[in-house]
């Protein structure tokens, strides 16, 4: 068992698309404040890249960094079913407000 997961918030400071992965993705920087920056891999593509540059996210930092195609994602960017798209086409899990980053769900 994993235990308890460490989902924190990170503000995506650089977004764009990747074609090393099986399907259209977004490789994301995202920094997490004291926790540093971690490169995240998402199929977040039915948001244009201005929507997803700035935007706070809810990831899970103490999962392993998971391969996808040729490249390594170090954290998972929660997020959903985007609404009438494609299976696994995701919309993003997202604080209300600008909370801090490097904040903890709870």
């Amino acid at each position: 068992s994993l235990g308890i997961l460490d989902i924190r918030v990170g503000r995506v400071v650089l977004a764009e698309p990747c074609a090393e992965t099986p399907k259209p993705t977004y490789r994301m920087v995202i920094d997490f404040g004291k926790y540093g920056q971690r490169v995240s891999y998402g199929r977040f593509t039915a948001h244009p890249l201005d929507e997803v540059i700035g935007r706070l996210v809810l990831a899970v930092l103490n999962f392993p960094p998971r391969p996808m195609g040729a490249v390594i994602s170090e954290v998972l960017v929660l997020g959903v079913q985007y609404p009438g798209r494609d299976s696994g086409e995701a919309t993003f899990v997202s604080p209300a407000v600008n909370a801090k980053i490097g904040s903890k769900l709870f």
